[in-house]
């Protein structure tokens, strides 16, 4: 059967004149600022307007547009080879283009006959995966597409996610082995009362870190989870990368850092993690510091995402078979509850 598997991430803009519009998406967003929706649309106007021109001097440094579009198609045509000619990768972004209506309207006019949603998020959260899915039937909706449909609502562990991240990591482990070393996994954070809420977000990076240090078989490796972006007012879940930097400089550690909730370069792994954590780093004695590149189109990882588009289920449930045994039971936020 014609499969339109449909690859959902963050999105980023295109250039200077979208990075405003871009952020009041974000921040329109009811999953992100949850608020009515008169409210939520003028705080995001508030603050996409405030935050416009530091946002706009942060993609500069990436040529005035995020890279995350071409990262997701490179992904999607890497995809695309591994599953055969009956597949074929249309991506939904979900703040900017493409949206979710242009992928729908895309697999229509291929002529689809069946659907696998697959978020680009390898841990499930309310924010991200649950926003996108939801975004998504309204889309298919709309565009009249009402074919067989399989989710794979997550893969923390999938062994060739976790493979693929293991390898990365260990050649960048080798750079600091003959010095005192700490392995940290970065991880984008949220506010504490989402994950309170039942969210299983935090829960299933520490369960994709505690994978990877398994893959890696490094007796008594030093490694902790952290998490980095923190924005706005609330407590957020911790601890932060920044203040582990700083731990590490203090106990002048090395760091090896890995990205392990990002499968793609974007702002928050070429600026925040090269740049700004990278100036932080030296700032507070790290004797050095080396940041671990995202999956991209590493083999193992796209070998990995077509082992579970192969195996999805097209019952309508909300995950694969795969997503529904990872999931813990007591998280009624996550996808396999909803």
């Amino acid at each position: 059967m014609k499969t339109a598997v449909i690859l959902f991430n963050l999105g980023g803009p295109d250039g200077p004149e979208a990075v405003q519009p871009f952020l009041f998406n974000l921040f329109n967003d009811p999953a992100i600022i949850r608020l009515p929706s008169l409210p939520r649309w003028l705080l995001a106007k508030l603050i996409s307007r405030r935050r416009a021109k530091v946002a706009t001097e942060i993609y500069a440094k990436l040529g005035g547009r995020s890279p995350i579009l071409p990262e997701t198609e490179a992904q999607a045509r890497a995809l695309e080879a591994a599953l055969g000619p009956d597949y074929r990768c249309f991506i939904a972004m979900r703040y900017w283009k493409p949206f979710a209506a242009d992928a729908a309207q895309a697999a229509k006019d291929w002529g689809a006959e069946r659907v696998l949603l697959l978020p680009l998020y390898p841990q499930f959260s309310t924010t991200t995966s649950a926003s996108s899915l939801l975004d998504w039937q309204r889309m298919a909706a709309a565009a009249g597409l009402a074919l067989p449909t399989a989710t794979v609502g997550c893969y923390p562990t999938e062994a060739g996610f976790i493979a693929a991240q293991a390898a990365l990591i260990r050649d960048k482990l080798a750079q600091v082995s003959s010095q005192p070393h700490r392995l940290l996994f970065s991880a984008h954070g949220l506010p504490k009362k989402i994950i309170t809420a039942g969210d299983p977000y935090q829960w299933q990076v520490e369960q994709t870190a505690a994978a990877i240090v398994a893959a890696l078989g490094i007796p008594d490796l030093d490694w902790q989870v952290c998490y980095q972006s923190r924005v706005g007012p609330l407590e957020w879940i911790g601890p932060s990368t920044d203040a582990e930097i700083e731990r590490a400089g203090k106990d002048r550690k090395a760091i090896v850092l890995a990205p392990i909730a990002f499968v793609s370069e974007h702002s928050e792994t070429l600026v925040e993690l090269d740049i700004e954590y990278g100036e932080l780093a030296h700032e507070k004695g790290v004797p050095a510091y080396h940041r671990v590149a995202t999956v991209g189109i590493a083999p193992d990882f796209i070998q990995g995402l077509a082992r579970l588009a192969r195996g999805a289920v097209y019952d309508g449930s909300v995950c694969s078979q795969d997503s529904r045994r990872l999931c813990p039971t007591n998280f009624s936020g996550c996808a396999c509850k909803a």
